[in-house]
């Protein structure tokens, strides 16, 4: 096929459409798949500061950004930068010879085998959050202040051990700040150095810094312990940041200290925030579909009877949670958008790509692709049997990416969302209270508004 020129919306003349992308990201790029196809170039910024930005929302186009030609499509744009500059070099974005060590150091951490051990801590969180909800029958919850403090603290204590009060407060703190600047910046023609004392950069390095001292302190102390990766968990060397600390490569190399903050910053960022957007969704859609919700609490009650914990064998025990997450996850996803920029000029969907250009794929359009999801707005966990799946296009569900650099983490997230789900529906039914809830685009996605639910303990 030869490749064309591509339209796109034509914005305002001045500015382009910058302030459709600030005022509602997710709503253009919907709106520039439904007008004008797969592909779309979106021009923003005023004229000498304009960008362009090309989106890729079919299956197959993402498909060729994040996997087959994956090396032509590199973590260099402005959203990467910025991240980079907040949270440092971690495994998200660094990139080359610096990702290839630290995935080698990384990657034996999260095999199926050594996240299924973490399954204790995301017991002992959950446990600790459905008796807080019990102690208030008929209560009304803000599912995204809860799923983001239960997320926070499920992380942390993996991360951290005995250590995890510490760090909760300044990181639920200190993330929206960071999230918000990296959002303003990243969709700025104009970003003033970050040195410049205004009051938003202020708040910003504040939030940094104190960030940067709560972990700094915990790996100092964990080192003048002489801590080693062999304990047995009580002390805080069997917690990943002790594992972390411990890990060396063929050669012996290891991760040093700022090597070290950088990865618990990155893991404290994807590990929280991803997870807590699945789950309050997850429960806000079961919320809002009582057919759904009573199949849910029927298979999560006959496999926890009696009140037991999880564990992580009970996981293949909960298809249908699973599906009902699969299902959050398509019509949610936490990573919105996936940005790329382009080595060399390729071309996708027979469309021109130039060398220099910033590439977006979205999940949240795809996953709303009419040619591959029938009514797509319909929340439908059957859309995930088997059968159905695996007739799908591989890329038409990515919640967690794609390609060689696929999130690491996708097991103990799915891990952590079904077997908490499976605790909080077998002891609670949830009614939603919100029905809507505004959305925007942020590192992660946002929510703008609060997404309320009543909770009636099962039995009462």
């Amino acid at each position: 096929m030869t490749a064309t020129r591509v339209p796109g919306p034509p914005g305002l003349p001045l500015i382009g459409s910058l302030l459709d992308l600030r005022r509602d990201a997710l709503g253009t790029y919907l709106a520039a798949h439904r007008d004008h196809g797969d592909v779309v170039r979106v021009q923003a910024g005023p004229p000498g500061l304009r960008a362009e930005l090309w989106m890729v929302f079919s299956p197959e186009g993402a498909q060729q950004v994040l996997a087959t030609e994956a090396a032509n499509f590199r973590k260099d744009n402005v959203f990467y930068g910025e991240i980079r500059e907040s949270f440092g070099n971690g495994l998200l974005t660094a990139q080359d010879a610096d990702y290839l060590r630290q995935r080698r150091l990384v990657q034996p951490l999260f095999t199926r085998r050594r996240v299924d051990q973490y399954a204790d801590a995301i017991g002992t969180e959950t446990a600790a959050l459905a008796a807080r909800w019990a102690a208030e029958p008929g209560r009304t919850v803000d599912l995204g202040e809860e799923m983001n403090r239960f997320a926070l603290r499920t992380v942390a204590r993996i991360l951290f051990g005995q250590d995890v009060e510490e760090a909760v407060e300044t990181v639920h703190h200190a993330f929206p700040v960071l999230n918000g600047f990296v959002r303003d910046r990243g969709f700025s023609p104009l970003r003033l150095p970050r040195e410049w004392p205004l009051p938003g950069h202020r708040k910003a390095l504040a939030a940094e810094r104190a960030l940067y001292e709560v972990c700094d302190g915990i790996i100092a102390r964990r080192a003048t312990e002489g801590r080693s990766g062999d304990g047995d968990g009580d002390g805080g060397a069997d917690d990943l940041l002790g594992l972390l600390a411990a890990a060396r490569g063929e050669d012996g190399e290891r991760l040093d200290a700022t090597e070290l903050r950088e990865q618990v910053l990155i893991f404290l960022l994807a590990g929280h925030e991803t997870t807590a957007t699945s789950l309050t969704f997850a429960l806000h859609l079961l919320g809002k579909h009582p057919e759904q919700q009573a199949l849910a609490h029927r298979e999560a009650a006959g496999l926890l009877a009696d009140g037991r914990r999880p564990t992580a064998a009970d996981y293949a025990g909960l298809p249908y949670l699973t599906r009902v997450l699969k299902e959050t996850m398509r019509l949610f996803p936490a990573a919105p958008s996936i940005g790329r920029r382009a080595v060399a000029a390729t071309t996708v969907g027979g469309v021109e790509i130039p060398a220099g250009a910033d590439v977006l794929v979205a999940p949240y359009v795809t996953h709303r692709h009419p040619a591959h999801w029938e009514d797509p707005e319909r929340f439908d966990p059957d859309r995930f049997t088997p059968e159905r799946e695996a007739a799908r296009h591989r890329y038409a569900w990515f919640p967690f990416g794609g390609g060689p650099r696929a999130c690491i983490g996708q097991h103990f997230s799915m891990l952590e969302s079904v077997l908490s789900l499976a605790v909080l529906l077998r002891d609670f039914e949830v009614t939603a209270v919100d029905r809507d809830v505004p959305l925007g685009q942020g590192i992660t996605l946002e929510l703008h508004g609060p997404v309320r639910v009543s909770l009636t303990p099962r039995g009462q």
